[in-house]
This record gives C-alpha cells, sequence and structure tokens, in this order.
C-alpha cells in the first residue's frame, strides 16, 4: 500500500534552525572551514561528501565547525596556564620558544589538524597578551 506523503527534504525543523544560528555566531569568523574537501581518484573528478538530512554534503557543517572551535577553544584555554608554567620553569627562553615548545606538544599529540594548530597558538598568543 503506497502512501502520499513526500518528506520535505528542505524543511529544517525551528529548533535545529535556532541551534545553529547560534553556534554560527559563536564560531569566529577566523576559524577555519574544511577548504580542501578530499577528493577521490578515477577518471572523473569526484568529491567525498555524505547526505546528512537528504542533501549532499562536501565538508564540515556548521554544527562539526561548532565542535571543532569548541574543542581548540577549550585546548587554547587550558594551554595558558600551561604556557605559564612553562615560560617560569625556563625563563632564559623567549616567549616565541615557549610557544613553539606548547606547539609541539600538540602537534604530537595529533588532536588537531594544521589550520585548527594555526588558530589554536593564534588565540593562545592573545589570551596570554604576548
Amino acid at each position: 500500500m503506497g502512501s502520499s506523503f513526500r518528506k520535505d527534504t528542505n524543511f529544517v525543523h525551528p529548533q535545529t534552525r535556532y541551534r545553529l544560528s547560534k553556534m554560527s555566531r559563536h564560531v569566529p569568523e577566523d576559524f577555519p572551514r574544511d577548504v580542501t574537501p578530499a577528493s577521490l581518484a578515477g577518471a572523473h573528478p569526484k568529491l567525498a561528501g555524505r547526505v546528512i538530512d537528504g542533501k549532499f554534503v562536501v565538508g564540515m557543517t556548521e554544527e562539526e565547525r561548532f565542535e571543532r572551535w569548541d574543542i581548540c577553544e577549550d585546548l587554547a584555554q587550558q594551554l595558558v596556564g600551561v604556557a605559564r608554567k612553562d615560560a617560569s620553569k625556563h625563563p632564559e627562553n623567549s616567549r616565541e620558544v615557549t610557544l613553539e615548545r606548547v606547539r609541539r606538544g600538540i602537534e604530537d599529540k595529533l588532536w588537531t589538524s594544521v589550520m585548527e594548530t594555526d588558530w589554536l597558538m593564534k588565540r593562545l598568543r592573545s589570551l596570554l597578551e604576548w
């Protein structure tokens, strides 16, 4: 028995629309976007994507971008104490050396992408007022 109900793929629930608009306002404009989506090999050009709520999406959604920013912002806040502690433990090092030491620690853990790490270090410098 067939149904005449057809799902409206353009419908976005009002609560979802509000949550997404709220997220977009919180993520700084300079936080990286997924600007280089994966491309796939073959005779014809292809981009890696997925279907979300009936729409083909390449790259991060606003919700995913918010989550990545939230992780990086939290990490930057935590690293303020780490950088200050390192600076006081090694007063002979310049601020640049201290920040480079912190960056290497982040990179070694592979928590963030290169672009996210760049943003995180810029944010850390701002929080430290260095």
